[in-house]
Formats: structure tokens, sequence, C-alpha cells
């Protein structure tokens, strides 16, 4: 069966920036208090799901060389939909011009490493060109006057562009899970605000993490001493700092972007990824882990050998 590889990626933020010092002025907090509790500094708000994830989707697109036109399938991961009817998919496909299908995914905070997984097993069964979008509006459903959660959220898309490929792809092994009897613990109901049990979620969600890249190396037959490059759900940095220390992978090998976007949700992982790929810490060949955990309680992790870019023509000639 055909692989596929990520040929392609994108990102976008609002440009408002909220640093911690704005919301200390109106919040009893200050800037230390958040960035020791949490990593970060600041965070993008504004803007819409679906704009965030055309902006994103396009930029990936044209990094990639490819025509909105030939994407077979678009799959958006998000909580935080323009609408609840119809999909925002919808929105960001007729944005972009996207001729396949599209449609949302909502796993939380592990969204989008359930579309990328998802979106593979698509390439299995004959895809071509799938654009994966993780985008994120947390703040339309934050209470700003709420110091526990305003502190934490930010707003951004990232996507990429994955392309069939003649045997073996990117995708070495992965895991995915959910434990709905948790599902109280990090909530929003219709209607309101975000509510997170934070000790709570810090205990499960560092286990999370650690069970389920270890499945996913284990899927791989690697283990975490061969990981070059962590790509951690930006919840906080703390959960990262005890999950990377928990599996033995070193503080250098960890993308940490907490500091500059906040929790993104769906969105973290891609601009994390992003971020990695455009400051050069990703080489060809390189092993990467992508582990993320949200509400539901959700968890999910992903092993890639990175090729990308570099086996864009081979994909072209082969296609």
């Amino acid at each position: 069966m055909p692989g596929a590889r990520i040929t392609g990626w994108g990102m976008a933020v609002p440009e408002k920036v909220v640093t911690n010092d704005d919301l200390s002025a109106r919040l009893d907090t200050s800037d230390e208090w958040i960035t020791e509790r949490t990593g970060i500094r600041q965070r993008h708000v504004g803007g819409t799901t679906s704009q965030l994830g055309i902006d994103a989707g396009r930029r990936a697109l044209d990094q990639a060389g490819v025509d909105a036109a030939d994407v077979d399938v678009l799959v958006l991961a998000t909580t935080t939909p323009d609408a609840t009817v119809p999909g925002t998919s919808a929105t960001v496909q007729q944005g972009l011009g996207v001729a396949g299908g599209a449609f949302d995914l909502n796993a939380a905070c592990s969204g989008f490493v359930y579309a990328l997984v998802v979106a593979h097993g698509l390439v299995s069964l004959g895809a071509r060109r799938i654009l994966v979008v993780g985008s994120e509006t947390l703040s339309r459903i934050t209470d700003w006057d709420d110091r526990s959660m305003a502190v934490l959220v930010g707003d951004g898309a990232g996507a990429v562009v994955l392309e069939a490929t003649d045997g073996p792809g990117q995708l070495l092994g992965w895991d995915l899970g959910a434990d709905g009897s948790l599902r109280h613990l990090l909530k929003c109901d219709l209607g309101g605000y975000l509510f997170m049990n934070g000790k709570e979620i810090f205990r499960h969600a560092v286990r999370a993490v650690v069970d389920s890249s270890t499945a996913a190396l284990a899927r791989a037959g690697v283990t975490a001493a061969d990981v070059e490059l962590f790509v951690p759900h930006q919840a906080n940095a703390r959960i990262i700092t005890a999950a990377s220390q928990r599996l033995g992978i070193p503080a250098e090998r960890c993308v940490v972007t907490i500091d500059r976007y906040g929790n993104t949700s769906s969105a973290s992982i891609p601009l994390a990824l992003c971020d990695a790929i455009d400051t050069g810490r990703l080489r060809p060949g390189a092993l990467v882990l992508l582990s993320g955990f949200g509400g539901g309680m959700t968890w999910a992790s992903a092993v890639l050998r990175w090729g990308g870019w570099r086996d864009r023509e081979a994909t072209r000639r082969r296609s």
C-alpha cells in the first residue's frame, strides 16, 4: 500500500498579541506568576477558525507547490468551529478552492495527530493528496475574567500537505486513545466557557503522553532514545518537562513554543512542527515524535521518519 509524506506546511496567527503584562493590568496576576506556572509569555488572539485555517492551508499548499484543486480531502481538526452546522471545513474548502471532500474532526488538543493518522489511512485507500489543518480560536470560548483560564489560551492554525508515495511513508507508528470517564476534567458546555481541573489534568496528561508515546514508539520498532525531535502539545511547560523527562528525551530535543502562542489546542502541534522546520531543527531522516492530549479525555501520538519536501519531485513523478 502507498505511504504518505509531508511535502508542505504553513501556519497563521492573529496579528493581535496579548502579553502577560496586558493580562496583569486587569486580572490579579503577574508576568512572573504566569511564566513560572505555565511557561507562557504571550499569546495571539483574534480572527475566526475558518480564516486562520484558510491562511495556514494556503501557505502549506504554496510551500508544497500543490494546487488546491488537486487535493482529494481536507481534514480540519478543531474544537472551536465557526458554527454548529455546517462544519467549518466547508468554509475552509471554499476559501481555498479544494475540489475534494472536507470534514471536521474534534478530538480536542489531540485533534491534529488524530487527523494526521486518519489522513494516512485515507492515503492507504487511494487518496493522493490530503490537506490536514488544525485551527482554533479558544479566545471565543474563554471567560477573560477567569484568571485560571484566561492566561492559558491563544488562537492560531497550522497545516500540512500529505502526498502519497510508493512504498512506506513517513508514519512508522501511532497510538490513539480516549477515556470518556474523564470528560468532566476539561470541558465547555454549549454556550458556556472553558472549564479545567488543572491539577487532575496535569496528573492524567503526563501519564497519557508517556504511555501513548511509548505505545507508538513500540509499534514503530524504535525507542525514545532514537527520537531526535519531540513535538508535544503545548499546554503547559511543566507538563512538557515532566513527560519528556519520564520518556528520557533531553530538553534540547523538545520543541517548545508555548511561550509565544499559549495553548492553541489542536493548532499547537502543527504550529510547533512548523516552527521546528522553519528554524532548521528537522533534518532528513530524523525520527520525530508527535504527542498530544486533550478534553475527552483523548490522547494521540505518531512517530514519523522525516523526509518531506526533499521527496517532493519524486512524489510528483510517481503521481
